[in-house]
């Protein structure tokens, strides 16, 4: 199975130069699936400390295109996030594209509360998340930015028979301790860990920290991005995964 995973750039429009650069890589490499970054579409609403209910409806409206231009790309499962009305505030809702098909995988659960992530503010839960779904033939659960620190999630995604972890990022430039949480996560799992991320600098001066990663389910690192290589693509076995999960320190019981 070959999977794609990149870094988007800053207030990306699902239109125009860049994605059609993008587009074209992505056809290139002919994943079977694809990991985006968290909300890949434009600005990053989390960097400002007050909700603005206009700017959450625009990145509702600006995602839902981006949903069309996704599609369109031809991959076979697609895997991303995207803002959703919830009440008074937004959810943050993983989703897989199959065949153009929706299904709706996770709610983030976990939100930072600090410069330029009051994702708190802006964002709550509307159903409970962390299920393991079959998406473009392999089992997957889904661990989004913040909920990849959490190991003990990644563990139980394991023992529900996942055979891969995707945690779509809008991360910092602190990479070192993503790259630990995301081989702990495989570690801990037996799964393969697939992680995709925004990337550059915004107009306000945020910096987002790029650097896509997976790991294999042993926690050994499989594949990063680079400076000359933002979109890569990976092949992975999931019979390997089920082997490891009969192995140290999957199998200790709790």
């Amino acid at each position: 199975m070959r999977i794609c995973m990149m870094e988007g750039p800053v207030d990306l429009e699902p239109q125009g130069a860049t994605w059609e650069g993008m587009a074209e890589r992505i056809g290139e490499l002919a994943p079977d699936l694809l990991v985006t970054n968290e909300m890949p579409f434009g600005p990053w609403l989390a960097a400002d400390p007050q909700y603005d209910a206009g700017r959450a409806a625009a990145s509702v409206r600006l995602h839902e295109a981006g949903l069309e231009a996704l599609t369109a790309l031809g991959v076979p499962a697609i895997v991303s996030s995207r803002p959703v009305h919830a009440g008074e505030r937004l959810a943050n809702e993983a989703f897989a594209l199959q065949d153009g098909r929706y299904t709706r995988l996770h709610h983030k659960q976990y939100f930072p509360e600090e410069p330029g992530y009051f994702e708190a503010t802006w964002f709550h839960s509307a159903f409970d998340g962390f299920e393991v779904f079959e998406v473009g033939g392999i089992r997957l659960g889904v661990q989004l930015c913040t909920e990849l620190m959490f190991n003990e999630r990644s563990r139980r995604y394991g023992r529900a028979g996942a055979e891969l972890i995707v945690a779509p990022r809008a991360s910092s430039p602190s990479t070192g301790r993503w790259l630990t949480a995301g081989a702990m996560a495989a570690l801990v799992s037996g799964c393969y860990v697939v992680s995709s991320n925004r990337a550059g600098r915004t107009a306000a001066g945020q910096v987002f920290g790029g650097t896509a990663f997976a790991f294999q389910p042993d926690g050994e690192p499989l594949a990063r991005t680079s400076d000359t290589e933002s979109i890569v693509a990976i092949d992975i076995d999931p019979a390997r995964s089920r082997a490891q999960q009969s192995l140290y320190p999957c199998y200790v019981g709790e």
